[in-house]
């Protein structure tokens, strides 16, 4: 098994890009904030007015934060997830270092919003649909339906309420080239189809999960061409289906993936990983089992994260 140290070349591939797309978009793109000029978006809260060029942003989930840095736009504020280093480690601290700390991400403080004097404000309705009334109150708050598997979706909405809608379609074809380059690096679509992947998180305080193919993660490996396994057809709403150690044997595929959310013995890596079904997969025989970093291929959800991540798939499938 292996750990990598997360590659920065597309990162900086995709920021370039962004950094030449600003200046290029269309009028409502290139308005300067102040001028009082706004567009209206479709939410999932029903239709929010927004200044045409947000200047003072507050996000509430990973996937927001992402987008942000994606875009070239640092956030006034963000909540934290539930990891040491509070922002995701694979986001480049040069461009988190600043950004205030509003909160845990279930349970941001909204006096701490209030306080940065946002000028929008970026989350989701499953994260914090019952706070939508006291964050609208503070600044125009445009909420996607979920998170996750619609990330690109999310991804075009949180564009348009950042007045980016230019730089994500340069965002969006740097990173559709990239995958198309990542599947013929692995011999071309066939071959790429013939190789089973799952991806298997061990969760603290949960069973393990065997990821389906409705969740972000899945899209990235749909994206490749890669295959998926039968029990991929099994998960729960296309989401995960869930072992325990005893039943790991149905993770088994050609490339297994695995990621650890939280104390790796609780979670039961350790001793799944240690035990003899795990030992009997034909990927751990094959040596086609690689760790892989959670936050990054787990909680990160967004371009900047998707294209690391197929950095790393290219990596470990060609070796």
């Amino acid at each position: 098994m292996k750990i990598r140290t997360l590659t920065t070349l597309t990162l900086a591939t995709a920021l370039a890009l962004t950094a030449t797309a600003c200046g290029s978009g269309d009028a409502k793109d290139s308005t300067e904030a102040g001028s009082g000029k706004t567009h209206t978006l479709k939410t999932a809260m029903g239709d929010v007015k927004v200044p045409d060029a947000p200047k003072r942003v507050v996000v509430l989930d990973t996937a927001e934060l992402d987008s942000a840095i994606t875009l070239g736009v640092k956030p006034v504020g963000a909540t934290h997830a539930d990891v040491e280093s509070g922002f995701l480690n694979y986001l480049p601290k040069d461009k988190v270092q600043g950004i205030k700390d509003v909160g845990a991400m279930m349970t941001p403080n909204v006096e701490a919003i209030a306080e940065l004097k946002p000028d929008l404000i970026l989350t989701s309705k499953i994260r914090h649909e019952k706070l939508y009334p006291q964050l609208s109150k503070v600044a125009p708050t445009v909420m996607t339906e979920n998170t996750g598997y619609p990330w690109k979706e999310n991804f075009q909405v949180h564009a348009d309420a950042l007045g980016k809608k230019a730089e994500a379609k340069k965002v969006v074809e740097a990173y559709d080239k990239h995958a198309t380059e990542v599947t013929e690096a692995l011999g071309g679509t066939d071959k790429a189809a013939a190789t089973k992947v799952n991806v298997v998180r061990f969760v603290e305080g949960a069973d393990i999960r065997i990821y389906g193919k409705q969740n972000y993660i899945a899209t990235i490996l749909k994206d490749v061409g890669l295959g998926r396994p039968a029990i991929t057809d099994k998960a729960k709403d296309g989401f995960s289906y869930d072992v325990s150690p005893e039943k790991i044997d149905a993770a088994d595929a050609d490339v297994i993936f695995h990621s650890t959310y939280g104390d790796p013995e609780k979670a039961k890596e350790e001793q799944t990983t240690g035990g003899a079904l795990w030992k009997g997969l034909k990927a751990v025989k094959d040596g086609k089992v690689f760790q892989v970093d959670d936050q990054l291929w787990i909680q990160g959800i967004g371009y900047t994260a998707a294209n690391k991540i197929l950095d790393e798939l290219q990596t470990d499938l060609t070796k």
